[in-house]
């Protein structure tokens, strides 16, 4: 009897969760991605193809650009696949499901399923991971918020020299702080008048 192949869960993410994630490598061999309680091998990700670059030597490859608006990521396709997803193109959004590569220290997307989808997908699957992710965050006490919060404006402060500083590098730079939180005191400290927002996702200490 032939042995059962087990696949791997096809993991529902955003691009910039993915992007918060460890590589653990064996050697120089990735294993799998850490992200919390997860050892992620294989994702399911919506998002908008911003850009594609295919070869014209002899070495057939795509690199498409990913882009969900919370980060982007790269997908790869090499020798046969090139065939299977030549169609797809700049400006699309689609679905992807792949396994997860890293070299050179980039982590990248290998594709098994490139698939068009309608541009809606993109805002409901947001909504989907966002839904399941309040579900699993743990209130903090009020002393680790008014310290979560007074990281955030430290950090905020520091990058006025620098015209303001992004959200996801908020985000990166207090790794131990679940995004929702981050995102959910962000918002109170616009409200409050006390940072302001010169463009989407980028924050500014008002003073």
């Amino acid at each position: 009897m032939a042995e059962q192949f087990k696949r791997n869960v096809a993991y529902k993410f955003r691009i910039g969760d993915v992007l918060l994630g460890k590589p653990i490598m064996d050697g120089e061999r990735f294993s799998f991605l850490e992200l919390g309680d997860k050892k992620i091998i294989r994702v399911n990700i919506i998002g908008n193809i911003t850009d594609k670059y295919e070869s014209d030597g002899e070495r057939k490859y795509i690199f498409f650009t990913l882009d969900d608006g919370s980060g982007q990521i790269k997908i790869k396709c090499f020798s046969d696949e090139v065939g299977r997803f030549k169609n797809i193109s700049q400006g699309q959004t689609v679905l992807i499901i792949g396994v997860l590569r890293n070299f050179n220290n980039e982590t990248y997307i290998s594709p098994e399923i490139m698939k068009e989808q309608d541009a809606k997908y993109l805002l409901l699957r947001k909504l989907e991971i966002e839904k399941v992710k309040s579900r699993n965050v743990q209130p903090l006490a009020k002393e680790q918020i008014i310290a979560v919060k007074d990281k955030i404006l430290d950090i905020i402060k520091g990058a006025e020299k620098d015209g303001g500083i992004e959200m996801d590098t908020i985000i990166m730079d207090l790794r131990e702080v679940s995004p929702d939180v981050i995102n959910q005191e962000i918002k109170r400290l616009l409200e409050e008048g006390i940072i302001f927002e010169p463009r989407p996702g980028k924050i500014r200490w008002l003073g």
